[in-house]
């Protein structure tokens, strides 16, 4: 694997993490909005990833360029689920939202697991930018050689 495989991968996942982390901060930012434009509570939202490669299976015929045009390494988002979890229901009579019971459907997101979540995805950034400074300098060491 060359060393721009290599950045290309992590740039992937850089990419992936941020948007993961965009999704959180809009569960934290709307954990407690009661009412969306589909009318009900607000839903988790999850970045669901998949691998970013065009074939799995790679011939061992094939030469390293082949191998290197079907396969470009890296994480890519498949699709951005809701969470399908049920509402926490707290009674509140008095809220706008309230259902005839009296009770008000509250959006599905745990601020804690959120949290959880984005030190989770904040390590996995760093992780990335980590390897992609390293690929830097071993590049950067590899053309000394060269003095």
């Amino acid at each position: 694997m060359g060393i721009f495989n290599i950045m290309n991968t992590s740039a992937s996942g850089l990419t992936a993490e941020r948007l993961r982390m965009d999704l959180i901060a809009d569960n934290i930012a709307n954990s407690q909005t009661t009412r969306t434009e589909k009318g009900e509570a607000y839903r988790r939202k999850m970045a669901v990833f998949g691998e970013n490669k065009k074939d799995f299976i790679v011939p061992m015929n094939l030469t390293k360029d082949d191998v290197e045009k079907n396969y470009t390494g890296g994480v890519k988002v498949l699709k951005i689920a809701e969470d399908q979890t049920p509402f926490n229901y707290v009674y509140d009579p008095e809220h706008p939202d309230a259902n005839e019971k009296g009770y008000v459907a509250m959006p599905n997101v745990n601020v804690v697991k959120e949290m959880v979540d984005m030190i989770t995805a904040t390590r996995a950034y760093e992780a990335n930018a980590t390897v992609i400074t390293n690929a830097k300098s071993m590049a950067q060491a590899a053309l000394q050689i060269g003095k």
